[in-house]
């Protein structure tokens, strides 16, 4: 499984008016592509930072519909009013549900660099997410990674802004403990409404 993520910066009074885009004006056109598989939005109110993020069946299908997306990211610009938009392509590497995202739902992201993939990986699933999973109000994580520049994002969905607040400080620690163990270097944490959640990505654990 595959996914692009489409990183805007929009203006902070555009922000309800682009998810109402994107739900119900590009998801539509997204779903009749071969090979599409989902879509989530993640905003944060205070920054204006918006996050769409499409999954895919494969690498080829992603790619193989890259020209009918484009047009489609534009139009989304342009109603959030941002700015070019940063786009990276990554690998689903890991997924697992505990549950599925209620309305309300919260993200905190982490973006990360590794050197060795197989450790990386290995704390991920076998240190990080069984820990994880014991976390108040805990629904979901996934682990993306991009091969070629080393780079990999890991999102933690909580059921509410409560639960994600409540566990800053427990995630802090965590999170400091098994990146020293696999050697891998946070580059940002990021916390988000998740706006709108559309997916249909099976448990990769």
């Amino acid at each position: 499984m595959f996914a692009r993520s489409t990183t805007i910066q929009a203006q902070q009074d555009t922000l309800d008016a682009g998810l109402s885009h994107v739900r119900d004006e590009t998801m539509p056109e997204l779903m009749d592509m071969p090979g599409f598989v989902g879509l989530s939005l993640l905003i944060d109110r205070d920054s204006g930072r918006c996050i769409v993020t499409t999954s895919w069946e494969s690498a080829e299908a992603m790619h193989d519909t890259a020209d009918r997306v484009r047009p489609l990211r534009d139009r989304a610009m342009e109603v959030m009013g941002g700015g070019r938009p940063q786009v990276d392509e990554w690998e689903i590497a890991v997924l697992h549900r505990d549950h599925p995202a209620p309305e309300g739902a919260c993200c905190r992201v982490t973006w990360v660099r590794f050197d060795q993939l197989d450790r990386a990986l290995d704390s991920y699933r076998m240190g990080l997410l069984p820990e994880l999973t014991q976390f108040g109000g805990f629904c979901s994580a996934s682990l993306m990674i991009d091969r070629d520049s080393g780079r990999a994002v890991s999102s933690v969905t909580f059921t509410d802004r409560q639960a994600m607040d409540s566990s800053r400080s427990r995630a802090e620690e965590l999170r400091s403990r098994i990146t020293g163990e696999a050697g891998v270097e946070i580059l940002e944490v990021g916390e988000f409404e998740l706006a709108l959640a559309h997916l249909r990505v099976p448990e990769m654990a």
